[in-house]
């Protein structure tokens, strides 16, 4: 059974990653200076910011996903897992939300003067690998998760092997 239809069966697995797409998605646009809630509730795309709003909005999803994801094998593990769980999104987190890319690299120039004009130049500077990295960081967090699912769920051979020996042995005894 596929990872993906054993969590969003259950609907607040769909909730929770629609929540977390959604407000990463308001946050990252607005961010990038394309959603606007003041004077009045605007968004526009300019031509030449296509590109980063569509990875921002696959990100989003991604997010959303993993997320999802990791909480359903979280509360149904019983066996309970360290700090770095959650890794695989927070660093897909980061790397899409870098400082160079959004308004938020001028918090770092205020903060940190030359160093931080320094940081944001080379971070605005790779915006796009950044992206596409934060894109294979959440589809490899999936992978490891989807692979964790799965081998939880599968029968190794040599049990199987032990269940047919035992109903053989069963069956003799009855006869």
């Amino acid at each position: 059974m596929n990872s993906l239809s054993m969590v969003f069966t259950n609907k607040a697995y769909v909730v929770l990653a629609l929540a977390v797409a959604a407000g990463l998605w308001v946050l990252m646009t607005h961010l990038d200076q394309l959603l606007f809630f003041s004077p009045v509730l605007a968004f526009h795309i300019p031509p030449d910011a296509w590109t980063n709003f569509i990875l921002s909005t696959i990100v989003s999803a991604l997010l959303g996903i993993v997320v999802s994801v990791n909480v359903y094998v979280f509360r149904t593990s019983t066996v309970r897992l360290g700090g770095s769980f959650f890794s695989g999104s927070t660093l897909g987190l980061v790397s899409s939300a870098c400082a160079g890319c959004t308004s938020a690299g001028f918090f770092l120039v205020t903060t940190f003067g030359v160093a931080g004009i320094a940081a944001t130049s080379i971070l605005a500077q790779y915006q796009l690998p950044l992206r596409l990295a934060s894109i294979g960081l959440l589809i490899w967090a999936y992978y490891s998760v989807h692979k964790r699912i799965g081998q939880s769920c599968a029968i190794k051979p040599e049990d199987m092997k032990e269940r047919q020996g035992g109903k053989e042995n069963e069956r003799r005894l009855e006869e």
